[in-house]
């Protein structure tokens, strides 16, 4: 698709999806935030990765709809909206009106149907449009001018995309959601049709009404409730369908944005202690893949196929390179890769995010591919790697087919062979007592307790500068350990001899 001329944000659709995905995060004074963050991160990011000149926000209007009129029981059994939530609606509203951009919600429709009628117009004027939704009721929208992307996933569905999810086009999606019916929405459907009988039926009679019409030719239980259903079917088929005609306050011409109110922005988001958004308002947290710098060292985030193919030649050529992994537990044999650090000298390191997926994340390099690519260098025993503990990280790579192979030196083991009762042996510890360094705690970037985040969801400018870091100080604490255990003979040959060549034993026996 071609650069979109207009970009549609479904901001009722992130509002639920961010309430769910995100922890039950608050402010200082108590106030739920997760769904303000995870959809203003998403607005933000969209904002910055398209370059539209034409913009919407879209959010359903409080109140009844004409399907409510059309069925009674459209939506009865969904809950009223939690009060948690609701409290964040009026502060999001709010920071959209404040960033500038065009905001639409209309009484009597739903966003999707705002949605819709400006789809169509566009598309009939020959303008692209990107909707950015995670409401599979939109592929009914798709054509050669309207795509839709999942700004939560990366997901992006154009015609064949849709086929490909779906296994129907769009013009059939509304049959398609007809029959199967959404538990969501009490929109009945057919009973006894999933998604694979819908389909089927699809690529067979390709409209519902066809398949009404051959009805009689459809066998067994499904057949006969079919048939029993057929005026279901219809009523599901109209609940199903995106409207596109409705009158609207505003045309193409006047969703452009205009200039954010930086003083409102300010207050709400530091009101609601958004410190993310706030930092990019405040422009420490640029755009652009850049290199991450905090007090102690010069941090870089790897974003990109040009940044991944240079720190790929260092650490090849490297003497030596610490590694570190981050991932979704403590626990390594249910654990996820989230990203991968590296140092090959003091000061200086990487981190090479894989799977950081709260809304708004950046684009990240994916973790197949990338795994694909450090693969020869992760099991070259001759690459010497250095780690704070390698063996929680070697299952970590296990998970993906790897075999970690040259596991020349671990700082944590280093320190315990010193000197065993001197300080814990955790990076944290070992930091302060041989560096005289406070390192960034897992807490300080995670939170505590009930509320504390996996690493996945800790937005990068945060998780980035900590997961260098953990590489950095590794590399330092080795060289600090491995002099002093140089001056000790007898130590050094403890470490060498037993120590280290136990490591991959350990690992088979676990």
């Amino acid at each position: 698709m071609a650069d979109a001329d207009l970009v549609l944000i479904d901001g009722s659709s992130y509002l639920y999806r961010a309430y769910h995905a995100l922890p039950k995060l608050t402010n200082s004074a108590g106030e739920p935030t997760g769904a303000l963050h995870g959809v203003l991160a998403m607005i933000n990011k969209l904002a910055r990765e398209e370059s539209a000149k034409h913009i919407a926000v879209v959010f359903d209007a409080p109140g009844k709809t004409f399907r409510d009129d059309m069925y009674a029981e459209y939506k009865a059994n969904r809950p009223p909206m939690p009060d948690d939530l609701r409290e964040q609606v009026e502060p999001l509203i709010d920071a959209v009106e404040a960033m500038g951009l065009p905001l639409l919600r209309i009484e009597g429709v739903e966003a999707d149907d705002v949605i819709g009628t400006l789809c169509r117009r566009c598309a009939e004027q020959g303008l692209n449009v990107l909707v950015s939704t995670g409401d599979k009721d939109m592929a009914q929208l798709v054509n050669d001018k309207v795509t839709l992307v999942n700004t939560m996933t990366g997901q992006v569905l154009d015609r064949e995309g849709v086929k490909k999810k779906f296994d129907v086009f769009p013009e059939q999606v509304i049959d398609y959601l007809a029959l199967v019916g959404d538990s969501s929405d009490n929109s009945p459907g057919v009973p006894r049709v999933g998604a694979k009988t819908a389909a089927k039926w699809l690529n067979q009679y390709p409209t519902a009404d066809d398949i009404i019409e051959n009805a009689s030719d459809i066998g067994g239980k499904v057949g006969e409730s079919l048939r029993e259903h057929i005026e279901q079917l219809r009523l599901s088929r109209e609940l199903a369908t995106i409207r596109q005609d409705i009158e609207l306050p505003a045309n193409f011409d006047d969703l452009t944005p205009g200039e954010p109110d930086e003083a409102a922005l300010r207050e709400i988001y530091g009101r609601f202690e958004l410190r993310q958004l706030l930092r990019q308002l405040e422009g420490d947290a640029g755009d652009a893949p850049a290199a991450e710098v905090d007090a102690e060292g010069d941090y870089e985030t790897i974003l990109d196929w040009d940044a991944f193919e240079r720190w790929h030649e260092v650490i090849k050529n490297a003497e030596l390179v610490a590694l570190d992994t981050e991932t979704t537990s403590l626990a390594y044999m249910e654990a996820e890769l989230v990203g991968i650090s590296l140092a090959v000298e003091a000061g200086k390191a990487a981190y090479l995010p894989v799977a950081h997926d709260y809304p708004g994340a950046p684009e990240q390099l994916p973790r197949d591919e990338v795994l694909e690519k450090l693969k020869p260098w992760l099991e070259d025993p001759a690459q010497k790697k250095l780690g704070h503990h390698l063996k929680y990280d070697a299952p970590i790579f296990a998970r993906y087919a790897i075999a970690l192979a040259g596991m020349a030196f671990d700082s944590m083991l280093e320190s315990y062979v010193l000197n065993s009762v001197a300080t814990r042996h955790d990076m944290d510890s070992t930091a302060r007592h041989y560096l005289g360094r406070e390192t960034i705690h897992y807490e300080d970037v995670a939170g505590k307790g009930a509320k504390q985040l996996t690493f996945n969801q800790v937005d990068l400018d945060t998780a980035a500068p900590y997961a260098a870091e953990d590489a950095d100080i590794t590399l330092q604490l080795h060289g600090k350990l491995w002099s002093e255990l140089g001056k000790i003979q007898s130590l050094q040959k403890v470490y060498t001899d037993i120590e280290q060549p136990l490591v991959p034993v350990l690992l088979a026996m676990e």
